[in-house]
């Protein structure tokens, strides 16, 4: 894809507040910034849409803006609204177009237009000011509303326990928003269940009407109890051009019946992922590159886990597993102490 620029127009046109994300193309003509003024500076930045089809972030920016209509908000709002293209058609991306929340500065793909898009995102925001970032998100498995960060500085986790008592710490993918943004204020993902969650929605709203009351973040260290703090050691991908099944159907790779239930649970070493006959089928990648050898085995034509571990975002939807990947493992971290 070719050609895309960043709009940021004084306001959002005529038509926003009504519009579903398949619909917002007829009143965006792409990636749009926003700033809306309110009694106090800087700005809370808000990105959502940055995969097509995840629309709880559209619902809760169109919650706020209505439920303070004809009225001043109480702090300024910076809104980017991301891959409109692939909303028009439900889509996390669009084929042959790079993640929208693996294109920001960090990024292993700076030269493509949407980096460059997202590159004039942060820039714009580091002149203004940003008070904190929240980037808003839905997936597609079985997984608690929960916050992520990539500095689990105290002002970072005091921010993520405003949305759920649950936080993970992640240092990859390369290129998402939420590292870009922690540069400049604190920033956090918040994974808001799935798609039509209606909760994960009003939960969104929740946070965001909270950002824009604080005067300031708090920066000592969160209390222990308040949030759960997780971090991730590695993403966990199928080898290429591996056929996967979760209904029974003969594939290289059967998963066992609900595998997505297993999300956020602590998993004993032992625990049967699926049938298959290699033991290579899933690899796992850490920050100091493959470590599948230490997380998966086979017995008994079974692939199993070879240590304790604790999965997120185990999903069952084939086309979310080859766009990104089909898990994340991580372990409790605890909580740091020092402000």
């Amino acid at each position: 894809m070719t050609g895309v620029q960043l709009h940021e127009p004084e306001h959002f046109p005529e038509g926003f507040l009504a519009a579903g994300a398949r619909d917002l193309h007829t009143v965006l003509p792409g990636p749009t910034l926003v700033h809306l003024p309110g009694r106090r500076e800087p700005a809370l930045f808000v990105s959502i849409l940055l995969h097509g089809n995840e629309d709880v972030g559209l619902l809760a920016v169109q919650r706020i803006l209505k439920r303070y209509a004809g009225r001043t908000l109480p702090r300024a709002l910076s809104v980017f609204v991301g891959n409109v293209g692939a909303a028009r058609s439900g889509l996390r991306r669009n084929a042959g177009e790079p993640d929208y929340n693996r294109v920001w500065p960090g990024t292993a793909t700076p030269d493509c237009d949407e980096a460059r898009v997202m590159r004039s995102v942060v820039t714009r925001m580091r002149e203004r000011g940003v008070f904190a970032s929240v980037d808003l998100h839905n997936n597609t498995g079985l997984n608690p509303h929960y916050a992520c960060v990539t500095v689990p500085d105290a002002p970072s986790l005091q921010l993520a326990s405003l949305f759920s008592r649950t936080a993970v710490y992640f240092r990859a993918p390369a290129g998402v928003q939420a590292a870009a943004f922690a540069a400049l204020a604190p920033a956090i993902t918040c994974e808001c269940g799935q798609i039509g969650d209606l909760a994960g929605a009003a939960q969104a709203t929740s946070l965001l009407d909270a950002c824009l009351h604080l005067d300031a973040l708090p920066r000592h260290a969160v209390a222990s109890g308040d949030l759960h703090l997780f971090h991730t050691v590695a993403i966990v991908k199928p080898r290429a051009n591996l056929s996967l099944s979760f209904d029974g159907s003969v594939a290289d790779l059967m998963f066992v019946p609900d595998v997505d239930h297993f999300n956020f649970r602590e998993l004993p070493a032992g625990t049967q992922l699926g049938r298959c006959s290699s033991a290579d089928a899933l690899r796992a990648t850490a920050e100091n590159g493959d470590v599948s050898e230490l997380y998966f085995g086979l017995r008994d034509g079974m692939l199993t886990l070879k240590r304790p571990c604790i999965p997120a975002m185990l999903t069952r939807d084939q086309r979310a597993i080859q766009q990104d990947c089909l898990c994340y493992l991580m372990e409790p971290m605890p909580l740091p102490r020092r402000v």
